[in-house]
């Protein structure tokens, strides 16, 4: 009976991996009394195929679920017209609680039927059984029984908490509760009193703003948290898991961070290997409607690399919304489970992300700054601009007081903080973070994060003369033009070279420098040029 109890709560099993030779225990290493006999013949390599009763009572619950999600987010408009209908009346509501109640209950039926139907399939069986045994006892042999399911990640045990380092526990300059350090934007209005009356005269435009960031700005800006795209997605998400868990030896793992929020990640080790790269580490931040299942992750593990993907808060397995403050606790989680415990130094791992990842890429980059390397793939210098581009222009001063507040995503004055190396690719027609039209290069807000960067790092180069050709250069269409520029100033590389060598030698590596302030026009530009390239 608990066993059929077990399978009406447990989670939707997908697919069931094939076992791998490397994952096979050891003969001489018996298992502990929770483990369970593992799954071993090729039939197991195929996604779960469930039973009859089990198939029917999912698709019914599959389809509920969507009407509900549609239901939720159609409610104001829902709401507004059985109000103007006169439908909301007491005498009208009852009975429709009398169909909803009933409605549930049928649910609740179908969820049983699937339950039995899990309890007749022995695959199933076998499943909640080492789930259960791995929730009591949390051994290497039922973890890596564990990892050969992939089910519903809610039910996955946590692996990683935000606390389980010795020296947070000891420290008080760490995350708390409500979460990381971000960096808090400065008021609109310096200066002015903050008096009751002012504070009143506010709310109204505060009230808004709050409703326009949780309701439609967050989902403007993360389309990937929508259920409703994550559950069209879904075949490609696990078809991409298969692929990291069975091709790669990738190994999932839940992550609790401060805020509460579990992160689904996925790591691949290549440390083993004969690859000298795979001493490195690369975490991986995805884009707005990026996945770790599809997303950039291929481009470091086809380089070589150890590769640690995860997912944003609300997307796939990971809870919670992304929100700036969840992202970076998110992302301060990840580099603390890379570092205590899959044993890689900060020195060792790298930061690449794609377009809106740079948010958590430059925050790890500011908060960790012994991190080796930053790469930014199509990313921007703040959300501002791109905001006001798809909006109204009636709207300038609520997107502003919007972005601000709540979904301030300030990659340039992060990144302004990293003393390390930066590499920047820039997309030449991408029309996501262009400000007019993509073939429109010199409206790429990548240009302005690349200009913002060398301007604090090298204010004395990125003077007039430097700024100008450097503009020039960003400008160009191909890189015919661009090496047109180049040769016209007649940049001469080793001594460029030699000029950025002898000033650190001289004066250290921590910038700003002030390199570039006794030096001629000429020499500026060239200097200019050679760091934007």
């Amino acid at each position: 009976m608990a066993k059929l109890l077990s399978c009406v709560l447990g989670p939707r099993l997908y697919k069931i991996y094939r076992e791998r030779d490397s994952e096979r225990a050891p003969s001489g290493v018996p298992e502990t009394p929770t483990s369970v006999t593992n799954p071993s013949s090729s039939s197991w390599d195929t996604y779960y195929q469930p039973r009859a009763l089990e198939k029917h009572a999912d698709s019914i619950l599959a389809l509920a679920s969507v009407f509900w999600s549609i239901s939720y987010y159609s409610s104001p408009f829902a709401f507004f017209y059985l109000y103007r209908k006169g439908y909301l009346s007491l005498s009208k509501v009852v009975p429709f609680s009398h169909y909803a109640g009933t409605l549930l209950l049928l649910l609740a039926g179908v969820a049983c039927l699937r339950g039995i139907g899990r309890w007749t399939n022995p695959q199933y069986r076998q499943f909640i059984t080492i789930l259960e045994a791995t929730h009591r006892n949390q051994s290497v042999e039922n973890k890596r029984q564990l990892a050969n399911y992939n089910f519903d990640f809610r039910s996955w045990p946590v692996d990683f908490h935000w606390e389980e380092p010795s020296s947070r526990k000891e420290s008080r300059g760490g995350p708390s509760h409500r979460g990381v350090a971000l960096l808090r934007p400065e008021p609109l209005h310096r200066g002015t009193a903050d008096t009751l009356l002012n504070r009143v005269k506010k709310l109204p435009c505060q009230i808004t703003s709050y409703l326009v960031a949780h309701t439609l700005g967050r989902r403007m800006l993360y389309p990937g948290s929508v259920y409703l795209l994550q559950k069209a997605l879904m075949p490609v998400l696990l078809q991409g898991q298969a692929r990291l868990v069975e091709e790669c030896n990738g190994r999932r793992a839940k992550l609790l961070a401060c805020d509460g929020n579990e992160i689904d990640t996925i790591f691949v080790d290549r440390r083993g290997t004969a690859e000298p790269q795979g001493q490195k580490l690369v975490i991986c931040c995805e884009g707005n409607a990026g996945f770790y299942e599809v997303g950039c992750v291929s481009t470091p593990l086809e380089a070589g690399y150890s590769v640690l993907g995860w997912n944003h808060p609300g997307f796939a397995g990971s809870t919670g919304v992304p929100f700036p403050q969840n992202e970076a606790n998110a992302m301060d989680v990840v580099v603390q489970f890379a570092i205590h415990r899959l044993g890689f130094q900060l020195q060792d791992i790298i930061i690449y992300a794609w377009s809106i990842g740079g948010f958590t890429a430059t925050w790890a980059a500011m908060s960790y700054p012994d991190i080796s390397a930053v790469i930014l793939d199509a990313s921007f210098d703040d959300l501002v601009p791109l905001a006001l581009k798809v909006m109204p222009d009636s709207w300038r001063g609520l997107v502003t007081r919007t972005v601000r507040q709540h979904l301030n995503l300030n990659n340039a004055e992060q990144l302004c903080r990293y003393q390390g190396p930066v590499l920047l690719i820039r997309r030449t027609k991408d029309e996501i973070i262009t400000t007019t039209v993509p073939e429109d290069i010199m409206s790429n807000r990548g240009n302005d994060l690349l200009l913002k960067l060398l301007q604090h790092r090298y204010p004395r180069v990125m003077a007039e003369e430097g700024l100008r050709v450097v503009r020039q250069w960003l400008e160009a269409s191909s890189q015919l033009e661009e090496a047109s520029i180049y040769s016209r100033w007649e940049v001469e590389e080793d001594w460029c070279l030699s000029v950025l060598r002898s000033y650190q030698a001289e004066h250290g590596p921590d910038f700003p420098w002030s390199v570039g302030e006794d030096m001629s026009a000429d020499g500026r530009r060239q200097l200019a040029l050679f760091l934007v390239s």
